[in-house]
């Protein structure tokens, strides 16, 4: 069974339009965000909508919170909390609702899911390091647990006492391993490739595969400067940064 799991997707119309494209060729049986919807991006609402009828579950992000008013934005920086007041002033109540019904974790065919860490879900850590993902494999039971927030796909993969990590497109599962996996950004990649990216999962090969999918860039670059949002949240598009 293949199964697609994506995060970070921050109001990125364009970004968004060409994974879902993309999806359509590989048809997945079940799609999975781990939030960020919204933030940073002009197109909040349009991706909400997009998503909350193709995912099987979808979980909360911190810009999803700060949008709806359930987090403060002191840990924000200037453009980001910029972004999460616009993003507030432009919620449909659709959206808005929406948005307030999503957890902070959950379990999903065999996975666990949440946005920053699952040690502390609602603290927003950044799982960065084999010795910060070492930390985190006693929080949660089962084999994978797959994440996004800091905009850097990746795996770390633990034997019971030590982590590694590995930036490998392909990574097969092993069944005396154990697993934390960050699926990248659709929205806002941060690793120096600007494409959009988002994870396959082969549930019967157990295999995670990294794509990355090239769209749009000037054109969801224009509807952030048009929405009047600070100018550097359309330029770091480019440089995938």
């Amino acid at each position: 069974m293949l199964l697609a799991v994506l995060s970070d997707v921050h109001g990125n119309l364009e970004a968004l339009e060409a994974v879902l494209a993309d999806l359509d060729r590989h048809r997945p049986a079940a799609l999975a965000c781990l939030g960020d919807f919204v933030g940073y991006g002009a197109s909040p609402n349009e991706c909400v909508a997009l998503l909350r009828s193709r995912c099987e579950v979808a979980i909360a992000g911190n810009h999803d919170l700060a949008a709806i008013g359930k987090l403060r934005l002191g840990g924000f920086n200037t453009d980001a909390a910029s972004a999460a007041r616009w993003t507030d002033s432009t919620l449909s109540p659709e959206t808005r609702t929406y948005l307030e019904s999503l957890p902070y974790t959950a379990s999903w065919r065999g996975a666990r899911l949440v946005h920053a860490s699952p040690a502390q879900p609602e603290e927003w850590h950044y799982v960065l390091s084999p010795h910060d993902a070492e930390l985190e494999f006693s929080s949660f039971e089962e084999p994978l647990c797959l994440i996004g927030h800091s905009h850097y796909p990746g795996a770390f993969e633990s034997d019971g006492n030590r982590a590694q990590y590995t930036r490998a497109t392909e990574l097969k599962l092993e069944k005396k391993r154990r697993y934390l996996v960050n699926v990248g950004s659709v929205g806002q990649p941060r690793d120096g490739d600007p494409r959009a990216a988002y994870l396959l999962w082969d549930d019967d090969e157990h295999v995670l595969s990294h794509v990355r999918v090239a769209y749009d860039i000037d054109r969801a670059m224009r509807r952030i400067q048009e929405a009047g949002l600070p100018p550097f949240l359309a330029e770091r598009l480019r440089w995938g940064e």
